[in-house]
């Protein structure tokens, strides 16, 4: 179920722009970039005919349609959409207080529960030891996993890797296959020691 709030003042202002693009049809799409994580950015672009994906919900307001991409709908929780006008003309906003640390259930995709468990369980530990590890992907049913920080060439990584993140994921998503760490432990810089 989506639950998000464009406001009166944003629909004017995003119809407004809609207008002068001279496309008949064209909307916008919300997104969220990075969901789940501390980079996340919810995200408004243009959405011409056919540039929406075939799963994104859609939404019709008064003067255009807004499409919503499926995966970002449970990070765009009470996300709200406004605008305010001020002397230099405006400004539009966009809160998504569930972007980056979204209620993750069963059905959650597995991307979402390795970020979450990283984001929640795991890097408060490290952050102790100036620690941080990150998702770069999930490749075949693996979390392949990126160090930074003191746990970036620090001696006790595979100690780390094996005994706390792998255990801990593994154990809370049984569907995960393993955990792989890309992380260039050459560089010791910033190392825990």
């Amino acid at each position: 179920m989506l639950n998000v709030t464009i406001t009166e003042s944003a629909q004017g202002y995003l119809a407004g722009l809609l207008e002068k693009q001279n496309c008949e049809g064209i909307g916008v799409r919300m997104f969220v970039s990075d969901p789940g994580t501390p980079k996340a950015e919810t995200c408004i672009a243009y959405s011409r005919p056919g540039e929406h994906n075939e799963e994104d919900m859609v939404v019709e307001y008064e003067a255009f349609n807004a499409y919503f991409e499926q995966r970002s709908i449970p990070f765009l929780d009470e996300a709200k959409v406004d605008f305010a006008e001020d002397k230099f003309g405006g400004q539009l906003t966009i809160r998504a207080p569930n972007s980056r640390l979204p209620n993750v259930t069963d059905d959650s995709p597995m991307e979402d529960k390795v970020n979450y468990l990283l984001y929640n369980d795991i890097n408060p530990g490290l952050a102790s030891h100036g620690g941080v590890v990150s998702l770069s992907e999930i490749a075949e049913g693996i979390a392949v996993l990126e160090f930074g920080g003191g746990c970036q060439g620090c001696s006790a990584v595979s100690l780390t890797l094996k005994e706390g993140v792998e255990k801990t994921l593994m154990e809370k998503i049984p569907e995960l296959k393993g955990v792989r760490d890309v992380t260039d432990h050459t560089d010791t810089s910033n190392a825990y020691m």
